[in-house]
């Protein structure tokens, strides 16, 4: 009696040892091994599509928009929606300028209405055939033209092989080497050669006219940000393809877009900067380090307002936190061992924004625009010219017909043109006027502050090396102009 009952209490502990164990590999609680995550492929509101528009765009209500996605959008490791895929939209509002920007352009001759128009966009093209439905916020044309790069007849790019973590990673390597190839031979020149030069001569022209008509140029950016999430459904992923998620080890690089304003006219060393990351980054090995939403936390360590005589701004900010997407469960990873720091920036042409190997953004100004002053001296020297024995005709209101007109049109465009012909005087007087607004604008007023909104696309080094360039955000925009036109 005694052994059965000893038989039966081993069988009892056994059982129990046997029902614990199943217990715990039971549910949510699988071995490392064997678990797996779903990631949700979700696009959440507020991630802007950075588009271009493919044709000249009008700034009446109504006016239909046909623009192209510009970046791929990412949904955690991968692509889910290519790039160069059609949107549509329409013009939904027209807001003034500013009281400012209204007086200069009265002060150059131009008495138009100026304003801005506000696009909504509200369908996706996608490569299948089906039309994704969005609805974006209104905005408006951004300061900057993009220069669609040429297609590579040796290596197309195949957008459809898409495969999550491997499959985006290679993709990436792909594009960041081209992008490296087309930074060193584009950038700076774009301004010299960029797209559509007589459509730029046709719109210089155009908004010399005292009353013109208003549009934004082919090609010119928007930032159409979303007021609700894109859902792709969600993805499976298991423990083996997360364990490498940490901070990046080496030499890497990612594209983060700002959630703060940040303008070093205002900025100081209390002012936190805020990010999180539009694109997966991977290892050398294609594994996954950080993906699409990782947020990062810092803060501006050296601001410069802009001064007087053209002396730019400055501004330099750090990344001290990065933390990955909460359903990972991965706690905040410090950068105390690797700097993340920044290493170009999407901002406006204009402004002429350099980024060194320390991170530090500096506004800088082209020696180019000296050309100015010396052609408006030299307009305003010949208005003035009055002496009937250099002219063809005789001395009074026809002599220096040339001087003359070149000075209005310095001084007041096309109106001033027409206004310098009946007098001499007021040619002279409106050559001068060119030529003290040219000097002011270009030599004596302030310079351009380092300005960076929000939304804005910028690239940050996870401990690179500086002597080694990374990838150019800006090479394939250029400078609009004076837009609206």
């Amino acid at each position: 009696m005694g052994c059965s009952t000893m038989r039966l209490r081993k069988l009892l502990s056994v059982f129990a040892v046997i029902s614990a164990t199943s217990a715990a590999w039971s549910g949510d609680d699988l071995p490392p091994a064997a678990a797996t995550l779903q990631a949700p492929l979700t696009v959440a509101a507020g991630v802007p599509l950075r588009l271009y528009a493919v044709k000249r765009l009008r700034m009446r209500i109504g006016e239909p928009v046909q623009a192209k996605l510009i970046d791929p959008i990412y949904a955690f490791d991968r692509i889910v929606v290519p790039s160069a895929v059609e949107l549509q939209g329409r013009v939904v509002k027209l807001d003034p300028v500013a009281k400012m920007t209204r007086l200069q352009a009265i002060l150059n001759g131009d008495f138009s209405p100026l304003h801005f128009a506000r696009v909504e966009f509200t369908n996706i093209a996608l490569p299948d055939g089906h039309n994704l439905a969005i609805h974006t916020v209104a905005s408006e044309g951004l300061p900057t033209l993009y220069a669609p790069p040429r297609p590579s007849k040796k290596n197309p790019t195949n957008q459809a092989a898409n495969g999550g973590v491997l499959g985006t990673a290679k993709q990436q390597a792909q594009q960041q080497v081209q992008q490296q190839l087309s930074a060193r031979t584009r950038g700076v020149a774009d301004l010299v050669r960029g797209p559509n030069k007589t459509e730029r001569l046709e719109d210089f022209l155009i908004a010399k006219l005292p009353y013109h008509p208003q549009w934004y140029r082919r090609n010119t950016r928007f930032d159409a940000v979303l007021k609700e999430p894109l859902d792709f459904g969600s993805v499976s992923i298991t423990a083996e393809a997360l364990k490498s998620v940490a901070m990046p080890v080496g030499e890497s690089w990612g594209q983060v877009r700002l959630l703060t304003d940040l303008s070093s006219s205002d900025a100081d060393t209390s002012t936190l900067v805020k990010g999180v990351l539009s694109e997966p980054v991977f290892s050398p090995s294609h594994q996954l380090i950080l993906p699409e939403g990782t947020a990062l936390t810092g803060r501006v360590r050296q601001a410069q307002k802009a001064r007087w005589f053209h002396r730019g701004g400055q501004l330099r900010f750090t990344f001290d936190q990065v933390e990955p997407p909460a359903f990972l469960a991965v706690h905040p990873i410090s950068t105390e061992r690797v700097p993340v720091l920044l290493s170009a920036a999407e901002s406006d042409p204009r402004a002429h924004v350099k980024i060194d190997s320390e991170g530090d953004a500096k506004a800088t100004e082209p020696k180019s625009r000296l050309l100015a002053p010396m052609l408006a001296l030299i307009v305003a020297s010949r208005a003035a010219d009055n002496d009937s024995g250099r002219t063809a005709g005789s001395a009074g209101a026809t002599s220096n017909y040339s001087g003359r007109t070149l000075g209005g049109f310095s001084g007041f465009g096309l109106l001033g043109t027409a206004a310098a012909q009946g007098s001499k005087t007021l040619g002279a007087v409106l050559g001068y006027y060119g030529l003290g607004w040219t000097v002011y604008s270009t030599i004596v007023s302030r310079g351009s502050e380092v300005e960076f909104k929000k939304n804005a696309a910028v690239n940050v080094r996870f401990g690179a090396n500086p002597a080694n360039p990374l990838k150019k955000l800006d090479s394939h925009f250029i400078a609009a102009g004076n837009a609206p036109r």
